[in-house]
């Protein structure tokens, strides 16, 4: 069980809490959530998320999006967003706190909405909003003036270009600011856009006490299914975390892979050639944080939801 009381919560080892591999988070909320008046909603919850063990409770993205879910972000520093008011965040913000349950942001900094046409005629400019960005703050490959991505772009939307140095300290800016606000612990979306030493810098700069990326890319398959060996898929999550300098931990989608097959009777998936469990648990347990849906593979989404007749078994 989970243990909020590890060491000293601002602590100057990034890693302390991370090399602990001992945090259950708690995934507080689904693809729908911003229908219920959520941030309201769960501060009911606070007691009985406390009571169950959990160490962080990681919340949808607090700032203002385009799109009522909160990944498609325009206003960083605003925390008015469809789950509710600013005012309503931090009372949810402090009642964590007072439980000793840690608030874990959704940082999403791949991408961001521009306000105004720039370049091209494509909406890249930030005009009007703080962190007011031109062209140069969008890659090249989605329509702005900046360097080619370091990773995979996410298609549609202007993609941050995380190469510029005024783009940087702008971000650690605002991470720090999210710090302040009260958020203890980061999950990093769409982890496969950027370069993950930006990553490193982003947790150096703004010391969150536990971070997760979400580096998730397809496992691999053949004619017949699922490979058996998925040593290459859980190898490009292990670097990932490494390329952090080790200061994140991932969600290990290979073991969410398999697990999802073997449960249909294939329990021989479980076990790797070493005898040791085939996701990212086999080969780094306490960076790899473990799962069987979220709100993208699961929920209303249903991308690649898990079996829902087995979810018991595991």
């Amino acid at each position: 069980m989970g243990n909020t009381n590890n060491g000293p919560e601002e602590s100057t080892d990034l890693g302390a809490v991370l090399r602990n591999g001992r945090e259950i988070l708690l995934q507080g909320f689904n693809w729908e959530s911003h229908k219920y008046d959520w941030w309201r909603n769960l501060e009911r919850k606070v007691p009985d998320i406390a009571k169950s063990g959990f160490t962080s409770v990681w919340l949808p993205p607090a700032s203002n999006s385009f799109s009522p879910e909160g990944y498609l972000p325009q206003n960083l520093y605003s925390l008015n967003s469809s789950y509710g008011s600013e005012q309503l965040l931090k009372a949810l913000l402090q009642k964590l706190k007072q439980y000793k349950v840690r608030p874990m942001a959704d940082i999403v900094i791949n991408h961001r909405i521009g306000t105004t046409k720039g370049h091209g005629g494509m909406y890249n400019r930030y005009d009007g909003i703080p962190l007011a960005w031109n062209e140069h703050a969008v890659t090249s490959c989605t329509g702005g003036l900046g360097n080619k991505s370091t990773g995979d772009n996410f298609h549609g939307v202007p993609n941050i270009d995380h190469s510029q140095h005024f783009v940087r300290k702008d971000i650690i800016g605002w991470l720090k600011w999210l710090r302040s606000v009260g958020f203890q612990d980061f999950r990093f979306d769409f982890a496969r856009g950027y370069s993950a030493k930006y990553v490193k810098e982003y947790i150096e700069g703004a010391k969150p006490i536990f971070s997760v990326g979400e580096y998730w890319d397809s496992c691999n398959y053949n004619g017949h299914g699922l490979d058996y060996n998925q040593d290459s898929h859980r190898q490009r999550i292990v670097n990932w975390i490494d390329a952090t300098g080790q200061l994140s931990a991932a969600f290990d989608f290979t073991t969410k892979g398999i697990l999802q097959e073997a449960v249909k009777g294939q329990f021989w998936r479980l076990r790797d050639p070493q005898g040791k469990p085939p996701g990212v648990m086999g080969w780094w347990p306490s960076r790899a944080v473990t799962f069987i849906d979220n709100h993208d593979t699961g929920s209303t989404q249903a991308h690649w939801p898990f079996p829902s007749n087995h979810i018991m078994e595991v």
